[in-house]
């Protein structure tokens, strides 16, 4: 029990002591975390060429760069990790310190995504990140990310997904949940966390997303990946 991340009855932050109980928090509360890591870094084969440019939106503690970094280690890549939490970005570089072993140039910035400008790149990452940002601003963050991005560059995006209508929505909620007491979450820490993220994450649905994809542009998307409530997408400009 000593991994997981405790909450009172306060809204969910990434700050203060989270980023260093994250990773092990995580890959109990998200399925398939670590195996969607290895698939982008598959995926990233395709797109990420000599002096590409690479972002993660909400690198957190930059897990995923570190993994892509290491993939393509013989190639000068470029690699930026946008986080607006300063902790998960101090977390990053220290993890960074540690465990680099290639001679890419890795970047990781403290901003908001709204505010930070974007090169032209080949691969850009949002890895469960938009659910936590302001609907109301999201289509204009897919529109920038559709417009950095080079021709044939991808945009990978997991999301949770909420269920197409409420029989849907209890089904996936009630799996969900079950996967969680199998990971060792009381009943109580369950119903703490939900209300932690009230307004804090905001889920839409498959189709909510797929709107916000082709509004910004996007006419070539694949699902890669889905586990009940969470889904990956591939979209190609």
């Amino acid at each position: 029990m000593n991994n997981k991340i405790r909450l009172k009855n306060a809204s969910w932050s990434f700050g203060n002591k989270v980023p260093k109980k994250f990773e092990s928090h995580i890959t109990k509360s998200v399925p398939y975390y670590n195996e969607g890591h290895e698939l982008i870094g598959h995926i990233s084969d395709f797109f990420l060429k000599e002096k590409s440019n690479f972002y993660d939106l909400g690198c957190s503690t930059g897990k995923l760069i570190r993994i892509i970094s290491n993939r393509h280690k013989n190639k000068k890549i470029n690699f930026f990790g946008i986080d607006s939490v300063k902790e998960m970005i101090n977390q990053a570089k220290k993890e960074q310190k540690k465990t680099q072993k290639n001679k890419n140039s890795i970047y990781f910035k403290k901003s908001n995504i709204v505010d930070y400008p974007l090169l032209k790149n080949d691969l850009f990452v949002s890895y469960y990140t938009l659910q936590f940002i302001n609907p109301s601003i999201r289509q204009n963050i897919i529109n920038k990310i559709y417009k950095s991005l080079n021709w044939g560059g991808a945009f990978i995006m997991f999301e949770k997904v909420r269920g197409p209508d409420a029989r849907f929505q209890d089904m996936m909620n009630l799996l969900y949940h079950e996967f969680k007491i199998l990971n060792n979450f009381s009943s109580d820490e369950i119903i703490q966390k939900s209300r932690s993220l009230k307004g804090i994450m905001e889920p839409f649905s498959d189709k909510g997303n797929l709107d916000l994809l082709k509004r910004a542009g996007f006419k070539d998307i694949t699902p890669i990946f889905q586990w009940i409530c969470f889904k990956g997408y591939l979209c190609i400009k």
